[in-house]
């Protein structure tokens, strides 16, 4: 990292504004204006800088960015100054009374950003209630699948988290208790708003949320111990990439737990919901688990509604280089993950 360029970055008041905020939270550059107070392309002229000099990173998600802080942990040089810039800002705030009286402001208008967010929720919810009540009635209950999934991964250290599909956020918000840091992913930008208001209360360093397609996942190999699909396989057209893909990114001896319909025939779902599958028998799901370098585990059954749900199990099995190959570049349609959590 340039010495130059970081302290031409740091030395705005308004970049350092930013980066305190970025610190508190994950924003959108139109969040972040509001919070400021200035013009978006003003905003986004300082956001380039504050990139360029590795202090703050974005992330596109439809016609939105968000920014947040890079790891400011790890030993490489680039982690050790951001956490030098975190640190100097911090004593900063709590020697320069006008800063700290214009940080505190600030973060009061975070507290506007998160209510308009949980507003934005609640009426897409409202738009899609009766939808999703239809939905719900003919699954198991929510709590007796989201027990049998916390009770399957709770025989070691869940570790770093990747919960595909993440819809609404639900299973990121009751796996972050038992994880080092999770990472929920989805490919709608409208989902993933919805689980950023359910999330956004906690620490920006422990939960990320990021866009993304479940057969073309981006993450380098063996990036989590733990991979979650909940209610998410059976919109998938071939199934067989994402569990490639969650193999891929799973490190060896790390855990994969699938919670998803059991086979079925109510073929409406295929029709008005989109189903791709009409859920997955017990040896087909051990098929494809092994076929993708997963030992299987004992399934579980969740009963209560007109549909059982499963929650099924594997640990990832080493290969030479602890990677899973699979022949295509990515699943066209693979991913249909925005669903009801």
């Amino acid at each position: 990292m340039n010495i130059d360029v970081l302290i031409r970055a740091m030395a705005d008041p308004t970049r350092q504004r930013i980066l305190r905020l970025a610190g508190a939270m994950e924003l959108a550059v139109g969040e972040l204006a509001q919070v400021l107070g200035q013009s978006q392309p003003r905003v986004s002229r300082h956001v380039a800088i504050l990139c360029d000099a590795g202090l703050l990173e974005k992330r596109r998600e439809g016609s939105w960015v968000f920014l947040s802080q890079p790891p400011a942990e790890g030993a490489d040089a680039g982690a050790r100054t951001r956490q030098a810039a975190a640190e100097l800002l911090l004593v900063a705030e709590g020697e320069d009374t006008a800063f700290a009286r214009q940080c505190t402001e600030d973060r009061r208008h975070l507290a506007d950003i998160r209510a308009n967010r949980e507003k934005a929720a609640a009426a897409y919810f409202a738009a899609h209630a009766s939808e999703w009540d239809r939905l719900r009635a003919l699954f198991a209950p929510a709590e007796t699948v989201e027990a049998a999934l916390v009770a399957a991964l709770s025989a070691q250290p869940l570790g770093k988290v990747l919960d595909i599909g993440t819809g609404t956020g639900r299973i990121a918000e009751l796996l972050e208790p038992y994880a080092d840091h999770v990472t929920g992913l989805d490919k709608s930008p409208e989902m993933l708003r919805l689980a950023r208001a359910r999330l956004q209360d906690f620490p920006a360093e422990r939960v990320a949320l990021v866009q993304g397609d479940l057969g073309a996942l981006p993450f380098e190999p063996g990036s989590f111990d733990t991979v979650v699909f909940h209610q998410v396989l059976h919109y998938a057209q071939e199934p067989g990439f994402a569990l490639a893909e969650a193999a891929r990114v799973c490190r060896a001896g790390g855990t994969i737990a699938i919670a998803d319909l059991a086979t079925h025939s109510r073929e409406e779902l295929r029709r008005e919901h989109a189903h791709a599958r009409l859920g997955f028998a017990d040896a087909q799901m051990a098929e494809m688990l092994a076929a993708h370098g997963f030992t299987p585990g004992a399934p579980h059954a969740c009963e209560g509604g007109e549909l059982v749900v499963k929650v099924w199990t594997g640990q990832r099995q080493p290969t030479a280089d602890n990677t899973y190959t699979h022949s295509h570049s990515a699943a066209p349609g693979a991913d249909r993950s925005r669903k009801v959590s």
